[in-house]
C-alpha cells in the first residue's frame, strides 16, 4: 500500500487530550477503511505566520500512515469537514523516515547547516 505523511492544525482553543482525541479519530477512520496508522506525534500549540480563521495559534499534529488512497481521500474529506481542524497537508511518501521528526528533534541533533555566503 502507499505511504503517506499527514500535518493537521486544530483550534488553539482545544486542549491537549482534545488534540490527540482528533489524532486518534483519524486513525480510526483510516483503520476503518482498509489503512493504518503507522505513527503519529503531537507538535503542540505553535504560532502560525498569519491568522487562519482569526486564530493566531494551534495544535500541530503529525501522522504516517499505510493505507489505500480511498482511505486517505475519506480522512481528507472528514478533516475539511470537522469545525476543529483548520488546516491539512497530505503528501505521498517512498518511505518513512526514522522518529523523531526534525520539528521534534533538538537542535543540537539536527544536522548541520551549511556555511552562509
Amino acid at each position: 500500500m502507499p505511504l503517506y505523511e499527514h500535518v493537521l492544525i486544530a483550534r488553539q482553543d482545544l486542549s491537549s487530550a482534545q488534540a490527540e482525541g482528533l489524532i486518534e479519530h483519524f486513525g480510526t477512520v483510516l483503520a476503518d477503511n482498509g489503512g493504518k496508522l503507522v505513527d503519529h506525534e503531537y507538535w503542540g500549540v505553535k504560532t502560525m505566520a498569519y491568522k487562519i480563521n482569526k486564530n493566531r495559534k494551534g495544535h500541530y499534529a503529525f501522522l504516517r500512515s499505510d493505507a489505500p488512497s480511498e482511505a486517505v481521500q475519506e480522512m481528507e474529506r472528514l478533516m475539511r469537514l470537522h469545525d476543529d481542524v483548520m488546516r491539512t497537508l497530505t503528501i505521498k511518501v517512498e518511505e518513512h523516515k526514522e522518529l523523531p521528526s526534525v520539528q521534534m528533534q533538538k537542535r543540537d541533533e539536527r544536522a548541520e547547516r551549511r556555511e552562509r555566503r
